[in-house]
């Protein structure tokens, strides 16, 4: 759950973000890959999002909306250079795009950028050497289309591994069950939360012997439909890497102050989006046995919330998305 927007920096800013390197214009006689490829998301595949506060907002949906039109959407919001914002709801809640070239793995640098959402805490910024604020990381996977047809196949993907990957704390193989609301339930409430609009608004189960519910709060400006509307089913499910929880209430007996605390490096809406905890490297992709993968490029990404928690007034933590940038090619658009 966020309250702030971001504008797009400009190339300036990610070169300097990257090394601190100098440049000029480029002419227009200039003969760049960034003349024939774009930098930019040129295709959203698919956008499923788990309950969330701003599922139903960011995008906005409605009715009549198909999974087609909602992808339209979502491409809309952060496809081709534009930086307006996409919310992937709870654990599991996932955006696919592509480009229209093959994002280059080379070797030593980062590769791409993930626009997120973060931003640090004024009363809180950090304990410990973590870094707090509003930080919703969310895993990162890439596929390199290998076989060339066009579109991401079930055994081209790769977890990239963060700073989180090999701790015991890290859970693999997660799996989670959302159940729809019956929008005629009688809602829970609590005198003591008021701000809770319903205790057991959605329902759900997971792998390991855990249930429960996901909370509705009209805390923060939204539509209070938290499953994702233009979708049929009467239960979603989603599977990944599982983050351990990074939220602490901060706050006092009376007064709640959530904080999410940064992880080091590694994953999307983790860093703020000048910064290289914001940008990533093909190199760190790994199989599902964790092994080291060596791919030329990454054709997909795929980004997923990678936390399962609840932070009292400000709800569930939920990775958003504003975009994603091959930094080859941005740098390919300046003379350094």
């Amino acid at each position: 759950m966020k309250k702030k927007w971001f504008t797009r920096p400009l190339l300036l800013g990610t070169a300097m973000a990257l090394g601190g390197i100098s440049m000029t214009a480029c002419s227009d006689d200039d003969d760049t890959s960034g003349d024939k490829y774009s930098p930019y998301i040129s295709q959203v595949l698919d956008y499923r999002p788990a309950p969330g506060q701003f599922v139903n907002d960011l995008p906005k949906w409605s009715e009549g909306d198909t999974q087609e039109s909602i992808n339209k959407k979502v491409m809309e919001s952060i496809g081709g250079g534009k930086n307006e914002m996409i919310s992937l709801g709870g654990f599991g809640g996932y955006v696919i795009v592509g480009f229209d070239h093959t994002i280059e793995n080379i070797s030593g640098q980062r590769d791409f950028r993930i626009l997120g959402n973060s931003f640090d805490s004024q009363k809180q910024p950090g304990v410990s050497g973590k870094r707090g604020g509003s930080y919703e990381p969310g895993i990162v996977m890439v596929a390199y289309d290998k076989n060339k047809n066009g579109k991401p196949d079930d055994d081209e993907w790769y977890e990239l591994a963060g700073s989180e990957y090999h701790k015991e704390t890290t859970v693999k193989n997660y799996r989670i069950t959302y159940y729809r609301p019956d929008p005629d339930k009688t809602p829970v409430v609590d005198p003591d939360e008021n701000y809770i609009t319903d205790q057991e608004y959605i329902r759900w189960e997971d792998n390991r012997g855990g249930s429960g519910y996901m909370r509705q709060n009209h805390f923060s400006n939204h539509s209070l439909i938290y499953y994702p509307q233009w979708i049929d089913s009467e239960s979603l499910t989603f599977e990944g890497t599982l983050l351990p929880p990074n939220g602490i209430n901060e706050g006092t007996a009376t007064e709640s102050y959530w904080v999410l605390y940064a992880y080091d490096w590694g994953y999307a809406d983790n860093s703020l989006n000048t910064e290289d905890g914001s940008t990533f490297d093909i190199g760190w992709a790994v199989d599902k046995s964790g092994n080291k993968v060596d791919l030329p490029g990454a054709d997909f990404i795929k980004v997923y919330t990678g936390i399962h928690q609840d932070c009292g007034m400000i709800g569930e933590t939920s990775t958003e998305v504003c975009g994603v940038e091959d930094l080859h090619l941005l740098l390919s658009l300046i003379h350094i």
